[in-house]
């Protein structure tokens, strides 16, 4: 899940010593692991061992704790003498992905399990974080069940595949339907264009006061849910990319860019979107779906399919009426060219980290999580689009949400970020750029050559990038 992201440039004294403090205590933590098991190339089941744990938690949302939870007494009931250990990191995904990464550069503090978002595989490669599977998945009939795209993503540049996905996801536009029905707009709203969207911000603005029309992430707070179910929902849907595949080089200077702060600038500037103050509370992503929704604040969202996790009798905040309350549709084109509607998938994978102490009792692990009736449970509890044929088909899953057939259809024209080691770095310069219009601080123009110019710095300079785009 938003699945939701970004690298942060530098460590302040305050984040160094949280970090420092989170080291020491995973070091402690680790005395007394076992040492690694022999390889068993997937075929056996290892030994006894002490396995960690790494994941995210944010936010008030459990359901990840009690799904691992649930796993770990089952696999410590199939394998006597074991001890599976959950390590949370209680942290903003930019903060998360910078914590673990420092664990999983030494073997006293590497856990042997972590949440890894696919956008990072291979820039955690590169740094030599992630072990291979391929050794594993050979003998594990279940990797047959898993669809072609989810493997495409937990793979690395080196072709082998460092991940187990469980899950994607889809965004699209929430809307109140009685928030529209005050502002007299249709509940059955289908937006063609992005001046669409903005004409009914500015309703809501004009007819609803008190409510928030409009949210779409933005800014250095928020990480790559900014860059990615922001910025990069708006860049897709013009004829402009991230990246040319074709020539394999970054693309710079294009119009498609300037358009998408063109209208980041329009959100805050007019006011038909959160202030800047709010929007860059780290905490925005979890009020949006504990409390602006909720609590009838906010009319138009732009965000993820596992949003509803929210309001499950599982979640933070139980909201029965939300499948009545609210409506979805999908994100239009900039002008409805094109396939008319866009949209943005990620993802995250199980994986083990090189420096791991007891690699093949983590697949073990990882096998059990992934059991068709694990993985199912996950994707219904988690509001996860299923990549598993198996769990697709499973009609607990296809029942357990009105929007799931929706966000599932929304695959269809999805995009997925470029999956390349500079990502993480040019997704940083995307969010300083968006924070900077929203702010004031600078022109979107401006704000684009700044952009362009730290690519060129990124990538290796002026001939690793192009002014053209390719389509999707």
């Amino acid at each position: 899940m938003l699945t939701r992201k970004r690298f942060k440039a530098g460590l302040g004294i305050k984040a160094a010593a949280a970090v420092s403090a989170l080291l020491l205590a995973v070091t402690a933590c680790s005395q007394g692991s076992t040492t690694k098991q022999p390889d068993s190339g997937g075929s056996q089941s290892a030994g006894p061992a002490h396995i960690k744990i790494a994941y995210q938690q944010w936010g008030p949302g459990t359901v990840m704790k009690q799904f691992l939870t649930g796993v770990k007494s089952e696999y410590e009931s199939a394998h006597p003498g074991s001890q599976v250990e959950i390590v949370p990191i209680v942290a903003s995904e930019n903060d998360y992905y910078t914590k673990l990464q420092l664990m999983m550069r030494s073997p006293n503090t590497a856990p042997d399990i972590v949440y890894e978002d696919t956008f990072l595989i291979n820039s955690d490669i590169t740094a030599g974080y992630l072990k291979p599977l391929d050794d594993y998945i050979k003998g594990w009939e279940d990797w047959n069940q898993f669809e072609e795209t989810a493997k495409g993503a937990a793979k690395g540049a080196d072709g082998k595949t460092y991940g187990i996905p469980d899950g994607t996801d889809t965004r699209a536009l929430w809307y109140n339907k009685q928030i529209f029905a005050k502002a007299g707009l249709p509940a059955d709203w289908q937006p063609k264009t992005w001046d669409d969207v903005l004409a009914a911000a500015r309703t809501i603005k004009q007819k609803v006061p008190g409510v928030t029309p409009f949210n779409i992430y933005s800014g250095k707070p928020m990480g790559e849910a900014s860059a990615m179910q922001g910025f990069e929902m708006l860049l897709y849907g013009t004829k402009d990319t991230l990246y040319n595949y074709d020539q394999k080089k970054w693309v710079v200077g294009s119009q498609g860019f300037k358009d998408a702060l063109n209208f980041i600038k329009t959100v805050y500037t007019e006011g038909i979107g959160p202030s800047p103050k709010e929007a860059l509370d780290p905490n925005m992503g979890s009020r949006v779906g504990s409390e602006l929704l909720p609590g009838g604040k906010l009319g138009i969202a732009l965000d993820g399919s596992w949003l509803y996790n929210n309001w499950l009798k599982t979640g933070p905040k139980p909201w029965p009426a939300w499948s009545e309350t609210l409506g979805q549709t999908a994100m239009p084109t900039q002008d409805g060219g094109g396939k008319g509607k866009i949209s943005l998938s990620g993802g995250w994978t199980w994986a083990i980290p090189a420096k791991s102490k007891s690699p093949d009792a983590a697949w073990d692990f990882i096998k059990t999580l992934q059991t068709q009736k694990n993985a199912t449970k996950y994707a219904t509890d988690g509001a996860q689009i299923a990549v598993r044929k198996d769990v697709a088909s499973d009609t607990s899953y296809k029942e357990s949400s009105k929007s799931t057939q929706f966000f599932t259809d929304l695959v269809s024209v999805t995009v997925y970020r470029p999956a390349l080691p500079e990502y993480p770095k040019v997704s940083n310069e995307i969010i300083t750029a968006m924070e900077a219009v929203m702010t004031g601080q600078s022109s979107p123009d401006d704000a684009a050559k700044n952009y362009d110019q730290a690519v060129e710095g990124i990538v290796g300079g002026k001939d690793k990038t192009t002014t053209q785009s390719t389509g999707q």
